[in-house]
């Protein structure tokens, strides 16, 4: 199933969810291969978790960037949370995250974002956002209130951040790592060479260095990175990329299929298969990875809550 970049009526710049994209070419949408293909949402827990979302006026991830998990995660009360608005300020080539200018911040967010996860009785949950360049801070202060109101709303739970860059965004970086979450993710999402392309507004080692200061402020907060693959990557770039996440003292990393959500957006190169993932995951492991998750529908949230108990596990036996 292929999204319609557009279907509204005149189109406006404004009303386009990726006005940036329209006068790209259109690429071809490749067949997916049958271990690619999930079920259709639309179970009983399902529904009740698009109601809690919606009741709470909170974004999610899972709908905007088009998850393929997210029938699978919904149904088990699973949502990554997604705040700071629906518009991103970046123009990834990857991404189905609306683009634009946002609206302003929403003082009352991290309240009601604390508010449903301890009315969801989650033990772990995600909180992701947009990218807010326009912002000062780039919203780390608003981070770290989210991080703070899940904490006084519903102490029980653990919380993962999936963090934008902080790019030219001096200190804002060690406010959120202060916050002290207990996973600091932040995505790489493809090899060096193919940043120009597919994550133009950002910077490999701007990146990497930010998941590092993460480990030199606070050695117990754990770090986790995910890539995508299938964007024309060699097998080499990505070892490569394993060896610098490791030499940032990352603890876990992702890595999955990318998936083209519009003809606008980036042309897959190649479906990777079952095997090739199984093989990135024991040369991650050998690379002395804590935890690594390697599979076509890996997500970076995807089992996160089954994942961070493992990865805790890891670290004890680790000593």
């Amino acid at each position: 199933m292929v999204t319609v970049i557009n279907r509204v009526e005149p189109a406006t710049a404004r009303e386009l969810r990726h006005p940036e994209k329209q006068n790209r070419p259109d690429s071809p949408i490749l067949k997916k291969p049958d271990w690619l293909r999930v079920r259709a949402p639309g179970s009983a827990q399902y529904m009740e978790t698009q109601k809690i979302v919606r009741e709470a006026k909170l974004h999610t991830v899972c709908e905007e960037a088009a998850c393929p998990n997210m029938g699978e995660c919904w149904s088990k009360n699973h949502a990554t949370i997604m705040i700071m608005g629906d518009t991103c300020t970046r123009a990834c080539a990857f991404c189905n995250v609306k683009t634009g200018l946002p609206q302003p911040l929403d003082t009352d967010e991290p309240r009601r974002v604390g508010e449903t996860v301890a009315l969801m009785k989650l033990s772990h949950v995600v909180i992701t956002s947009v990218d807010r360049d326009d912002l000062a801070d780039g919203g780390a202060r608003h981070f770290a209130e989210v991080v703070h109101q899940i904490r006084a709303q519903s102490p029980g739970t653990t919380i993962e951040i999936l963090t934008p860059d902080f790019l030219r965004k001096d200190g804002a970086a060690e406010i959120v790592i202060d916050a002290r979450p207990d996973v600091f993710n932040h995505n790489l999402e493809t090899v060096p060479r193919n940043y120009l392309k597919i994550r133009p507004g950002a910077r490999y080692y701007h990146s990497l260095r930010l998941l590092e200061r993460v480990k030199e402020r606070d050695p117990q907060q754990f770090t986790k990175s995910g890539i995508m693959v299938g964007l024309g990557e060699t097998r080499e770039e990505v070892m490569q990329v394993m060896d610098d996440m490791r030499s940032a003292g990352i603890d876990f990393i992702t890595i999955g299929q990318y998936l083209q959500p519009t003809r606008k957006h980036a042309a897959i190169d190649c479906f990777v298969t079952p095997d090739e993932f199984k093989a990135y995951e024991s040369i991650a492991r050998a690379k002395g990875f804590l935890m690594v998750s390697s599979s076509p529908l890996t997500r970076s949230s995807h089992h996160a809550g089954e994942d961070f108990e493992r990865l805790r596990a890891a670290r004890a036996a680790k000593g």
